[in-house]
């Protein structure tokens, strides 16, 4: 491996340290309207890969916020839709992200992130995090206007470290995005937070599975 390309939501970004604002605005319903909220903005992303209607992550995230909100009974109001949207333009990092990749670019290799992300997101997570000046590129999908796991999405990581897939090491804690990686034939790195956690069925299992981010470090060496 001369490279990684890095997921950004789940991987490096926890989508769930909105639950704590959530919890805050309807209490009772915080945690509800996070898992919700995240499993309705992959849905649509899916769905609007699949219509071929693509609409930036942004709206997408927002759109399955609204649906949420409605489903669980909640009143949401513009303020409250303001504020939670905020939130996800600023998610915790998780705390391996930085170190591993401080120590993976000391060895020399070349980071970046592939992410159904907008770019005005992705750069705003990313400085917040305290990321940015460890990354050679940080890659959205609005560039090819669909989403993972497209295989045109995968592509781009080759397209910008300018490198053959075959030495870019794909890594997501995402099993379904692994899988996506390694049917466009990239080598897949897996970090499977949960232990209990199976591997998606969909044919191309992850190459390699670590337990934190800072695994891979240790594994290249």
């Amino acid at each position: 491996m001369h490279a990684f390309a890095f997921d950004a939501y789940g991987t490096l970004f926890d989508v769930y340290s909105v639950t704590a604002l959530c919890e805050q605005l309807f209490p009772g319903s915080g945690s509800a309207l996070a898992q919700m909220w995240r499993a309705k903005q992959l849905q649509y992303s899916v769905l609007r890969s699949l219509m071929d209607r693509y609409t930036p992550f942004a709206q997408v995230t927002e759109d399955a916020l609204v649906y949420s909100a409605r489903a669980l009974k909640l009143d949401l109001t513009a303020g409250q839709r303001s504020a939670l949207m905020g939130a996800y333009m600023t998610l915790d990092a998780f705390p391996d992200a930085k170190p591993a990749l401080r120590q993976l670019k000391s060895m020399g290799l070349r980071l970046a992130i592939v992410s159904n992300g907008s770019p005005a997101m992705l750069q705003a997570a990313t400085n917040s995090a305290g990321l940015t000046e460890l990354l050679d590129a940080v890659i959205s999908v609005d560039e090819v206007q669909i989403f993972k796991p497209s295989p045109r999405v995968y592509a781009l990581a080759s397209t910008h470290l300018r490198l053959p897939e075959s030495e870019i090491g794909f890594v997501s804690s995402n099993n379904w995005d692994v899988n996506g990686a390694g049917a466009a034939g990239m080598t897949t790195f897996w970090i499977q937070r949960g232990a209990a956690e199976p591997q998606e069925e969909l044919g191309h299992p992850a190459a390699h599975i670590v337990h934190a981010l800072t695994d891979l470090v240790a594994m290249i060496r």
